[in-house]
């Protein structure tokens, strides 16, 4: 009689050893989710994948949806992180707050720029472009391609006359945040009809969703000119131009011309990293260059999410940092990564 009940025994503690052997693997596993700019996508596909060769049991599935979409989505809590490369506004921050009882933080992941793109058929030169070029065309106000304005910063080149076609985004977007931030900065026409934001009501063009969109319809229609982050001209073979900065000289986009942009601020960056680096001080700056942020909760109750997400965001900034550059992207300067170590400590 005795026999029997050790049997259940060895038997229930069997079935218990093996069911909680098949369970431990997916309760390890700890699931990240998040969503916004395009302009970091590639360097974050790449950081997400490396990082789980690093920490198997966390993984990080991100939507690249625009910056708009991004403040959206952690705002209203459907995911764990959200990416921009505008940083919020203070109207957004009060509501974010408003909703969830504690700030949001930004922590700056990488630089990189919004480069003119052009295809002018016929024009084979690297093409250069005033501030008033940028800031006319835009506007609508340029409207084709041999107008004096254009001319004069690129004598010798054969300039055709024809129809300037402007393609910009069409959702809500950190690269136009940094676009039209530059615009607002050099144009005081632009910053009083259209002003600054991730997304605004264009004078004139057509519209893509997200940067690959915007490359298609320049590469696409002739006499195209958009603004797209400067991997995806790169990564699409389109022409983009050097912009004159503020000491006058015309720089093209690259990884030296984008830090030393970041110089101007990486000494006094602001404690929350909400900073604009369009238009530096610099010869050498390139001045449609930017941060791009990381927006994360200040509270995260789920203590394995909290573990995950900031043991990445450590990572990232330290030992990510040399992945960058093959992506085309700018590091990030070391007073600033010190000052992000601090602050990471706000995340409880």
């Amino acid at each position: 009689m005795a026999f029997k009940p050790r049997l259940h025994n060895n038997l229930f503690v069997s079935f218990a050893i093996s069911m909680l052997a098949g369970v431990a693997p997916i309760s390890a596993q700890v699931q990240l989710t998040g969503a916004g700019a395009t302009f970091p996508a590639p360097i974050y596909q790449k950081w997400f994948s490396d990082y789980q060769s690093v920490k198997s049991d966390v993984q990080i599935n991100y939507q690249p949806i625009g910056s708009g979409g991004g403040i959206k989505n952690v705002t209203e809590g459907v995911v764990d992180f959200g990416a921009s490369d505008g940083p919020m506004t203070d109207e957004q921050l009060k509501a974010y707050e408003g909703k969830h009882g504690s700030p949001i933080l930004h922590f700056p992941t990488v630089l990189g720029a919004a480069v003119p793109t052009y295809n002018v058929p016929g024009v084979t030169a690297e093409l250069n472009f005033t501030p008033e070029a940028l800031a006319g065309i835009f506007l609508g106000k340029i409207t084709k391609w041999n107008d004096p304005a254009i001319k004069k910063a690129n004598p010798g080149v054969n300039l055709p006359d024809l129809n300037i076609i402007v393609a910009h985004r069409s959702e809500g977007s950190g690269t136009t945040y940094c676009w039209t931030d530059y615009l607002s900065k050099v144009s005081p026409e632009w910053k009083s009809k259209v002003g600054k934001n991730t997304s605004v009501q264009w004078p004139v063009g057509l519209g893509g969703k997200g940067n690959d969109a915007v490359a298609a319809i320049v590469k696409q229609q002739n006499g195209a000119i958009g603004y797209v982050e400067l991997i995806y001209a790169i990564r699409s073979h389109l022409a983009y131009g050097k912009v004159q900065n503020k000491a006058g000289k015309f720089i093209k986009a690259d990884l030296n011309s984008v830090t030393a942009a970041a110089a101007s601020v990486a000494n006094n960056m602001p404690a929350d990293f909400r900073v604009s680096i369009t238009d530096a001080p610099g010869a050498a700056a390139y001045p449609i260059s930017t941060f791009t942020w990381l927006l994360i909760p200040s509270q995260i109750p789920d203590a394995q999410k909290r573990q995950a997400l900031v043991g990445f965001l450590k990572w990232a900034i330290t030992k990510g940092q040399p992945e960058v550059e093959s992506l085309e992207y700018a590091r990030l300067p070391a007073p600033v990564v010190s000052q992000e170590q601090a602050a990471i400590g706000k995340i409880k």
